[in-house]
């Protein structure tokens, strides 16, 4: 196993050309999701069991979960695992409930309100990934926001095992955290399933959760039909690493996000070749014992990137440009260097914060930014699950402090009736004011010519 190095000169740049990224989705994920699509549209659940059939080799009838064999798989779940499982819901579902906004309003000087009304979504669909590893953590991280934030139709879809079946902790995390439906799906068909609905499966208004190339490619496609939360790539880490940290914890940090997927991304920034050395050496001897080190070594190997930096500085630089979805900040005094942090997913701080606590049970959501754009956007949050809807309503007094911007706006971009319909109530109040003045003026003649008392 050996990781591909660069080592950077005094106030060399790093720059993205370093960086050799593998998409979300290629173009023949795209064409499949496309036809696969279409399929689902024009023909429903016979369209999902044929898929099924050929994708999962799994014969479906019926898709639903139903709520006994949800309380069976329950059952069926270790204690430990129930504990663990709920032990993590109770501090995801805290940390989003920080997240909350609350519909608010502001009253002008002038009586003109305006604000903003917060409303939950009707439903979402939340994407839970099969095959290569079993994630009912990422049932906790997608459903927990959207309960909080209030959404009445949860709908879970993930593919099925390969006796048909759905594994038991997938089914009790869901039961865990308010899924309101669970169907067994899993692919393009699922997405497209969610966005425009078949006989059994009804459309929701969002779609949330990660998934293989095809599942990102038809997040894409359906995107504008439907919500989406991001198109999602393979995972990445990116551990900066002075000379207090521990080589073997790098190494195994490093590895915790490897044997994800052949495709998944490490990057190690660090000040010396022979610490990077120390590392490799640590992850070789890791290897050995790893129960999933196919996998982890393709990653190293293909996607593997160890940066050796000659200062702080040049190495924060390096972070901001590579945009990590997690990044660790194993040095001393790990949040003196907070401020200087702008593109990452997650921020882990310190020795005793691996990736994998915000994995599982820290509270901060696991679904975040990867391929770089956590330059512009951030981690799934309550946010997500919710609309916001701006509030107006004026009184004639604020009207008139605005009409001149108005009118003066609208005429220069050519907008007449834009114009006219400030100017026109302008006239009406000027009409009411004009009449309310004679109507005044009357009164106060009559009353001067009436005779006095004798």
């Amino acid at each position: 196993m050996t990781m591909r190095r660069i080592d950077l000169q005094p106030l060399e740049p790093f720059t993205s050309d370093f960086i050799d990224r593998t998409g979300a989705f290629n173009p023949g994920a795209l064409e499949a999701a496309t036809a696969i699509i279409e399929e689902v549209r024009q023909e429903g659940d016979t369209a999902l069991r044929a898929l099924t059939a050929k994708f999962d080799g799994v014969e479906v009838e019926n898709f639903r979960v139903s709520e006994a064999a949800i309380e069976e798989a329950v059952a069926a779940t270790d204690a430990e695992t129930l504990d663990a499982l709920r032990h993590a819901a109770a501090q995801i579902r805290d940390f989003h409930e920080r997240q909350k906004q609350q519909s608010w309003f502001f009253a002008r000087a002038d009586g003109a309100i305006v604000g903003s009304k917060v409303t939950p979504l009707d439903s979402v669909g939340i994407y839970v990934p099969g095959g290569r590893a079993l994630y009912p953590s990422t049932v906790l991280m997608n459903a927990l926001p959207a309960q909080v934030a209030g959404v009445g139709r949860i709908v879970c879809v993930t593919p099925p095992t390969k006796d048909g079946t759905l594994d038991a902790t997938v089914l009790a995390a869901c039961k865990i955290a308010g899924v309101t439906e669970i169907y067994t799906v899993g692919g393009a068909q699922a997405v497209a399933a969610l966005a425009y609905g078949t006989e059994t499966i009804r459309p929701v208004e969002k779609i949330t959760g990660p998934g293989n190339a095809f599942v990102a490619a038809a997040k894409k496609l359906v995107s504008g039909d439907v919500g989406i939360d991001m198109i999602a790539g393979p995972s990445e880490v990116c551990v900066v690493a002075d000379e207090t940290a521990d080589p073997r914890m790098v190494a195994i940090d490093l590895m915790a996000q490897a044997e994800h997927d052949p495709l998944a991304a490490c990057y190690l920034v660090t000040f010396s070749d022979a610490y990077a050395d120390e590392v490799e050496a640590a992850i070789a001897e890791h290897l050995q014992r790893s129960t999933r080190a196919d996998i982890t070594r393709a990653s190293l190997d293909d996607h593997g990137l160890i940066v050796v930096c000659t200062s702080m500085e040049q190495a924060l630089e390096t972070v901001n440009v590579i945009a990590p979805e997690h990044l660790e900040m194993h040095v001393a005094h790990a949040m003196e260097y907070l401020g200087a942090i702008r593109n990452a997913g997650a921020i882990f701080l310190g020795e005793w914060t691996p990736e994998a606590v915000g994995d599982y049970v820290a509270g901060p959501n696991h679904t975040l930014p990867t391929g770089g754009t956590a330059r512009y956007s951030s981690p799934l949050s309550v946010d997500d699950f919710v609309k916001k809807s701006s509030i107006i309503q004026y009184t004639p007094a604020a009207l008139k402090n605005d009409a001149r911007a108005v009118v003066q706006i609208a005429t220069h971009e050519g907008l007449w009736a834009h114009a006219q319909s400030v100017a026109l109530r302008m006239e009406a109040l000027r009409d009411a004011e004009q009449a309310s003045v004679a109507g005044s003026a009357a009164a106060a003649s009559v009353k001067a010519g009436e005779p006095g008392d004798e």
